[in-house]
């Protein structure tokens, strides 16, 4: 299975990205300690995890502390070994795009022809944590479960917004 592990880090010179070997990583707690490492003293340190084109993890940590964790979809965890090594510890699932929104939902008349999302994938973790970083839970998960959208894209989206875009796609460059 071949995945692209890049973290951004936000210090007090702004943000910095570095690519992480997950490789022989025992735990997820390993691979926190590899994304403290990046910069021991940063605010914010995101880890994104892309695997074959198909999963994407996040992990945050602030101020090197409190580990949160959101995977795009459950499945990763059984048919990987580096799924179950980031989303194994993962008990709640994701809250529907339904549930984040701030407006009571509405009740559609008929069936929509197709489904705003892929049905198969079912989020995990923590939707929010990149909401006070501009982005909601609600936009992560559509995110997640647009149609077309490689984790890539995701990640390049949500570098964007949170300014650091170029950063990652130097990564992907070398």
């Amino acid at each position: 299975m071949s995945y692209f592990a890049a973290a951004v880090v936000r210090g007090s010179g702004g943000w910095a990205a570095a690519e992480i070997d997950l490789n022989g990583a025992a735990d997820v707690d390993e691979v926190a300690d590899r994304l403290r490492d990046v910069d021991p003293d940063a605010d914010v340190s995101l880890l994104f995890v892309e695997s074959d084109d198909a999963y994407l993890a996040i992990l945050r940590l602030d101020d090197a502390e409190d580990l949160r964790v959101f995977g795009s979809d459950s499945a990763f965890a059984e048919e990987s070994r580096l799924g179950a090594l980031l989303l194994g510890e993962v008990d709640e699932p994701a809250l529907e795009i339904d549930e984040v929104t701030n407006e009571p939902a509405e009740e559609p008349e008929e069936e929509p022809d197709e489904p705003a999302g892929e049905p198969d994938t079912d989020p995990v973790g923590d939707p929010d944590l990149l909401a006070d970083l501009g982005i909601p839970a609600r936009q992560l998960l559509e995110l997640c479960s647009s149609e077309g959208m490689l984790p890539s894209d995701v990640t390049a989206e949500v570098c964007l917004v949170l300014g650091c875009g170029d950063e990652i796609e130097e990564l992907r460059e070398v």
